[in-house]
């Protein structure tokens, strides 16, 4: 059994609302290629609504499903990735508070995403995006995270960028 992390629903709110901030910087990349595919944006939608005070349930569910069969359908691997963005940002509101690192996937998820999308457009490194990212976290999601262990092993590139994400942010001054 993992220990039990303290969290409520004003912590999920700006998890998710970090989230949706992310996946918004590359939602272009995958509506350039996909113009009529408005799935990615409606979950980015559904995590605004959430963050800005509405109920988290089905909409949420069913936008981030809908943005990753989004993703399988990109021409791309950069809109393949900025489409799990947006999927990863409806998702963040189902964090867990559960004391285990799998758990970090909730909250960095989408900056993780939207940082690999970045880096496959600019063909080159992911720095730049995850120094933005690290700056656009709230206190509060800083907080949150610190309250789970590190970010798991393993992932591919998506998870090198979240253990950077998490180590970018847990060592930012508070």
């Amino acid at each position: 059994m993992s220990a039990a992390v303290e969290l409520r629903k004003d912590d999920l709110r700006a998890v998710t609302a970090f989230a949706a901030a992310c996946a918004e910087t590359v939602l272009a990349i995958f509506e350039a290629e996909q113009p009529e595919d408005s799935r990615p944006r409606e979950a980015i939608s559904a995590a605004w609504a959430f963050a800005r005070g509405g109920e988290r349930g089905k909409a949420l569910r069913d936008t981030a499903w809908a943005a990753l069969k989004a993703a399988q359908s990109a021409h791309t691997a950069a809109g393949r990735e900025a489409a799990r963005a947006a999927m990863a940002a409806a998702g963040a509101a189902y964090l867990h508070p559960l004391a285990k690192a799998t758990q970090v996937k909730h909250i960095l998820g989408a900056g993780a995403h939207a940082a690999r999308a970045a880096e496959l457009i600019a063909g080159g490194s992911a720095a730049g995006h995850l120094e933005r990212t690290v700056r656009r976290a709230a206190p509060l999601v800083v907080d949150v995270l610190h309250r789970y262990p590190a970010a798991p092993q393993g992932g591919g590139r998506v998870g090198e960028l979240i253990r950077a994400l998490d180590a970018g942010l847990r060592a930012r001054p508070e």
